[in-house]
C-alpha cells in the first residue's frame, strides 16, 4: 500500500512551460508517494499532456526541479525515463499491426535480451499481473483491451517504479475495465506509483488514493476522491457550476426516420471489420446508440451511414422513407443527413483553415454559404460566429484556424457546425472523445435539444456511461454485427459489457447450428 510517510517517488517542484505566448504549465507541484495510485485531473487544454511528457522526457520544462525519490534529476528523453524507473502507456497505442506481440515489445524496450528469453519473460510477467498475452499472435488479430495488455507488459518489463496511465479505459469493456484494476492495484500494493489520468470521475473514485486538478496550466486544488464526490471534481475542474442535464421527451412519429436493414459491407481500411446484415432503425426525437470496443466495424458504419461510402442497394438505407444508399455524402446531407465523424482534426476540420472555412465543408448547400459555385465568405465568418456564440467555443473568432482550438473546444465547433443544420437525422461518432466534463454536457445538452426537435439521432460511442445517459435504445456491434436493440432503461452495464466482449456473435453461431461457443469473461 502507498506510504504517504517516506520520501515521495515523484516530485514536482514549480514546472513551468511555455509554447510562445501559451503558459501549458504555470508552476506545478505536486508529489506522488511511493505506491500511491494518484490521478491528474483538468479539462482539455489544462496543461495534463504537456506535464507527463516534461515527466517522461519528451518535452522539457523551462523551469522548475523533478525530485525522483528525494534526489534532483534531469530527464531529457524518455530512453532517460525509463532508466530512471518510469513507464507510460499512452492514450493511442504505439504498435505495428503486421508484427507479433514479441517483436512489437522487442522494438519497445531497452537493452532486450535475446528473442526466445523475452518471450518467457513475456509469459511470466502477463500471467503474474492477470493480463495474459501469446508472445507469437500478430497485433491485427488481437482485440484492443489485449493491445492495451501488450503496451502494459512492455512497460512492467522493465520493472516500473512509476507507471503513467493516459485515459487507459476509453476503449475497454467494463469486463476488462474490472481486470486492468485488479492489475494497478496488485502494482500498487508491491510499491509501484502510477500517475492515473482519466475523464471518468467514477474511475477516480473506485481507484485512486489521491487526485491533482489542474485548470489553464495551474494547479488549483487536490482532494481524497475516495470522499469527494464526482460532481464536486468536476467542478474544481471546470471552475463553474456543473449544468445539470435536462431532457424532454422529443416528438415521436410512427414512421422511422432512419431505416439500416441488411447492411453488407466488405471494409476498405487495412485490418478493417465487414459489416455483416446490420439492421436497425430510428425515429423522429429519438436517440439510438451503438456501443462497442474500438475495432469492431464502427468506422466502416459510420462511413456507410454518411454516404463517405456508397452502396449498391439504394433500399439498404432509407431517410424518410426515401432510398439513398446509392447517394454520396453531399447528396445524403441535402436529404437531411448530417454526420460527425470519430476523427476531428484531419476528417470533420481542416486543422489549417479557418473556423469560418470549416464551416463551408458541410453546410455550403444546405445552408447556402456557397451559391452557384461562388463562396458567400461574410455568411460563412456569420456562421462560425453563431456556432462559436451558441456552442461557448473558446476562439480568438471566425478567422481563427482549426488548430489553434484545444480538442474540447473544436469538437463543440464541429458538433454545432451539424447541429445548427437542423438535420433530420444525426449520425455522430465519439461525440465526447476525450472532452472535459464541461463540454460533454454542453454536447449532450444539444443532442437532448436537436431529439425535442424532432430529429432522429445515432449516437456511435465506446463510452458506455455516455451512451447510458443520452440514448432512448441502444445495441452493440462486434465483429461487425449488431446485437438485437434493447431499452437502454433496461440495460444493465454487465448485460452490455458482455455483448460488447462478443457474446451476441457467438449465440447467433450456436443457434445457427455452427458449433456451440462459450464466452469467457
Amino acid at each position: 500500500m502507498h506510504d504517504e510517510g517516506r520520501t515521495p517517488r515523484l516530485a514536482l517542484r514549480e514546472i513551468s512551460k511555455r509554447f510562445q505566448s501559451v503558459v501549458a504549465n504555470d508552476r506545478i507541484s505536486f508529489s506522488v508517494a511511493p505506491g500511491q495510485v494518484h490521478a491528474l485531473l483538468g479539462e482539455n487544454g489544462a496543461g495534463k499532456s504537456t506535464l507527463v511528457k516534461i515527466i517522461y522526457g519528451v518535452l522539457q520544462a523551462d523551469e522548475g526541479q523533478i525530485l525522483w525519490d528525494g534526489r534532483t534529476v534531469s530527464i531529457e528523453s524518455p530512453h532517460q525515463a525509463r532508466s530512471q524507473g518510469i513507464g507510460m502507456v499512452f492514450q493511442h497505442f504505439s504498435l505495428f499491426e503486421a508484427m507479433t506481440v514479441l517483436e512489437n515489445i522487442a522494438l519497445g524496450i531497452d537493452d532486450a535480451p535475446d528473442l526466445r528469453e523475452l518471450a518467457e519473460r513475456i509469459v511470466t510477467v502477463s500471467r503474474k499481473y492477470g493480463l495474459p498475452l501469446d508472445p507469437g499472435r500478430e497485433i491485427h488479430t488481437l482485440s484492443v483491451g489485449e493491445r492495451q495488455r501488450v503496451e502494459i507488459v512492455r512497460c512492467l518489463l522493465q520493472n516500473p517504479k512509476l507507471l503513467i496511465m493516459d485515459e487507459p479505459t476509453s476503449v475497454l469493456t467494463p469486463q476488462e475495465v474490472e481486470r486492468l484494476f485488479v492489475t494497478l492495484r496488485q502494482l500498487s500494493d508491491e510499491g509501484c506509483s502510477i500517475l492515473y489520468i482519466s475523464h471518468k470521475l467514477q474511475e477516480i473514485k473506485d481507484l485512486c488514493h489521491h487526485a491533482t486538478v489542474l485548470r489553464g496550466g495551474r494547479v488549483v486544488g487536490e482532494c481524497d476522491p475516495a470522499v469527494e464526490t464526482a460532481r464536486g471534481m468536476a467542478q474544481l475542474m471546470i471552475g463553474t457550476e456543473l449544468k445539470q442535464l435536462v431532457r424532454r421527451a422529443g416528438t415521436v412519429s410512427a414512421e422511422p426516420r432512419l431505416v439500416v436493414e441488411n447492411l453488407d459491407l466488405a471494409s476498405h481500411l487495412p485490418f478493417g471489420v465487414d459489416l455483416k446484415g446490420v439492421s436497425f432503425e430510428v425515429g423522429a426525437g429519438e436517440i439510438f446508440g451503438i456501443a462497442g470496443v474500438a475495432g469492431n466495424g464502427q468506422n466502416e458504419l459510420t462511413q456507410a451511414l454518411a454516404g463517405e461510402v456508397v452502396l449498391h442497394r439504394p433500399s439498404t438505407i432509407r431517410l424518410d422513407g426515401k432510398a439513398v444508399g446509392h447517394l454520396g455524402a453531399e447528396k445524403r446531407r441535402m436529404h437531411g443527413l448530417c454526420s460527425v465523424p470519430e476523427e476531428r482534426s484531419g476528417h470533420a476540420a481542416v486543422p489549417e483553415l479557418s473556423l469560418a472555412a470549416n464551416t463551408l465543408l458541410t453546410a455550403r448547400n444546405r445552408l447556402g454559404l456557397a451559391r452557384q459555385g461562388f463562396i458567400q465568405p461574410g455568411e460563412a465568418r456569420d456562421y462560425a460566429l453563431r456556432i462559436i456564440s451558441e456552442f461557448s467555443v473558446k476562439a480568438s473568432g471566425p478567422d481563427a484556424a482549426a488548430a489553434t482550438l484545444s480538442g474540447g473546444n473544436l469538437q463543440k465547433f464541429i458538433v454545432g457546425r451539424e447541429v445548427l443544420q437542423s438535420p433530420e437525422v444525426l449520425v455522430i461518432a465519439q461525440p465526447t472523445w476525450g472532452v472535459d466534463a464541461g463540454a460533454a454536457a454542453a454536447i449532450h445538452q444539444a443532442l437532448f435539444k436537436l431529439a425535442q426537435s424532432g430529429t432522429a439521432i445515432v449516437v456511435v460511442s465506446q463510452d458506455l456511461d455516455e451512451l447510458l445517459v443520452v440514448t432512448d435504445r441502444l445495441a452493440v456491434i462486434n465483429l461487425g454485427k449488431l446485437s438485437p436493440a434493447i431499452a437502454t432503461a433496461e440495460a444493465s452495464i454487465e448485460q452490455i459489457g458482455l455483448l460488447m466482449g462478443g457474446l451476441h456473435g457467438l449465440e447467433s453461431e450456436a443457434r445457427a447450428g455452427r458449433g456451440s461457443a462459450t464466452y469467457v469473461g
